[in-house]
């Protein structure tokens, strides 16, 4: 594994230093950043600069005197990830009246998300980025594929990523990869696998076993068919049980109502169930502890197609994903925002977990890299896989370069790479060494070295 770290990085000031602030301040020091991180919590602030060789400072990320003395006016970027909307806004805002930096907010209220293009054109923003709005897109994605343990969106939806555990006795265990692709009637490609902790980026020769979890990237309409062929159920849930109201319960009923999944949330707050009754008119809303047996027997736990704990609290989210697990057939997707003990949290097979804090931060990640190395493609999509381990990207092609108009496998790549896909006008392409990358195309790419920003460094 390599990572690519550069002296000469961004200068980027980051305000907010929760789990959100925290982990783009160690990604983006690990790229080679210069990062300044603003909190108003001291202990936050000393924690950050404790672990990283990043400035941190005490305060008011919204005060003019602060962002001054932060060095607003030789920023290239500022992200405001505080708590607050209203004050993520207001520091973006004095940012574009301050300096010359680009501004980006994360927002998070239903009210504002409705509102996002306008207010990115009115403030002149580079993104605004609403994770609870993300995590309902990914957990609604997974419900849609309930054997998959994550779907990763890649071609504005027109390709995805599939993770899937390959349990005992699956027709898929003892193949290579290369028969497998004899087996399928369409095209799909296995991208990585996960083996007793290893993680490999396979050639055609390896040979799949039980227990391994692989990802595959296929087009959106031919996912289904490569599950069906070797034994993954693909049927979508018809109906989603969700304890706590929170924002991300909301956005995730949305989406699921949308597709026609019926919906249960059990919210103990009275004020909060009348809210979600309103705004969910075509949701069932319970009024009660969603932590009590008795009321999610009652509320039909032990029947229901899929079950998502969304408290605030993980613990609490940990333990119902155990216990419906225990009792029900249910495709259960489990909500953490800390990463404390994450080694225990690997350990008790949750299956699919989700990591707000990383979803935001890939999103911001992958304009970092794209502002920063901008002269001939830009970075479209960027996700992580494997406990960071592996990446994928999607690179949009702007102008000709050394790897386009050749066939691919002319191309000179570096190990551990794979060209997953191309989307070529809507159409996606599962590419063969006879397949060219083209102007106009996105590229995704699938590869154990972290920190591309150019398509061109998957050449030797």
């Amino acid at each position: 594994m390599s990572v690519r770290s550069d002296k000469m990085g961004m200068k980027i000031i980051i305000i907010g230093a929760g789990n959100v602030g925290s982990t783009l301040v160690e990604q983006l020091a690990h790229e080679g950043h210069d990062i300044t991180i603003i909190d108003i919590v001291a202990r936050k602030i000393q924690a950050i600069t404790d672990n990283y060789d990043v400035m941190g400072i005490v305060g008011n990320g919204a005060s003019y005197s602060l962002l001054m003395e932060a060095g607003i006016e030789q920023a290239d970027l500022l992200i405001a990830v505080t708590e607050s909307d209203e004050l993520n806004l207001l520091c973006c805002t004095v940012a574009k009246r301050v300096g010359r930096c680009a501004a980006i907010a994360r927002v998070r209220m239903p009210d504002y998300s409705k509102e996002v293009q306008y207010l990115q054109e009115q403030l002149k923003l580079a993104l605004v980025i609403n994770p609870e709005m993300e995590t309902a897109k990914e957990a609604a994605r997974i419900l849609a594929m309930p054997t998959a343990l994550d779907v990763m969106s890649f071609a504005h939806g027109q390709a995805e990523l599939i993770k899937i555990a390959i349990p005992e006795g699956n027709r898929i265990a003892g193949m290579t990869l290369a028969e497998i692709g004899k087996k399928l009637s369409v095209s799909a490609l296995v991208c990585a696998v996960e083996r007793n902790g290893e993680v490999y980026i396979p050639s055609g020769s390896f040979r799949l076993e039980s227990g391994d979890t692989l990802t595959f990237a296929a087009s959106r309409r031919n996912i289904r068919a490569f599950m069906d062929t070797f034994g993954f159920k693909s049927r979508r849930v018809r109906d989603t049980l969700i304890v706590g109201g929170s924002k991300a319960a909301y956005y995730l009923a949305q989406e699921l109502i949308h597709s026609g999944v019926e919906v249960k949330i059990i919210e103990q707050s009275r004020e909060r169930c009348d809210e979600l009754s309103v705004l969910l008119p075509k949701a069932i809303i319970i009024n009660g502890d969603g932590t009590e047996e008795g009321l999610l027997k009652e509320e039909g736990i032990e029947r229901a197609d899929s079950f998502v704990p969304l408290t605030g609290i993980d613990e609490v989210n940990i333990i119902l994903t155990l216990y419906a697990r225990k009792i029900s057939q249910a495709k259960v997707i489990t909500k953490i925002n800390r990463m404390n003990f994450k080694s225990v949290v690997n350990s008790l097979e949750l299956g699919s977990v989700i990591y707000p804090r990383y979803i935001t931060a890939e999103a911001i990640i992958a304009y970092v890299r794209a502002r920063y190395e901008s002269r001939s493609n830009s970075i479209e999509t960027l996700y992580h896989l494997f406990d960071q381990r592996v990446e994928a990207i999607e690179f949009r092609v702007e102008e000709a370069s050394e790897v386009t108009d050749i066939p691919l496998r002319d191309l000179k790549r570096k190990d551990e790479l794979l060209i997953a896909c191309i989307n070529r006008d809507g159409h996606i392409i599962i590419p063969s060494g006879d397949d060219c990358i083209r102007v106009g195309d996105t590229v995704m790419i699938v590869t154990k070295h972290l920190g591309f920003r150019s398509l061109t460094e998957i050449l030797k």
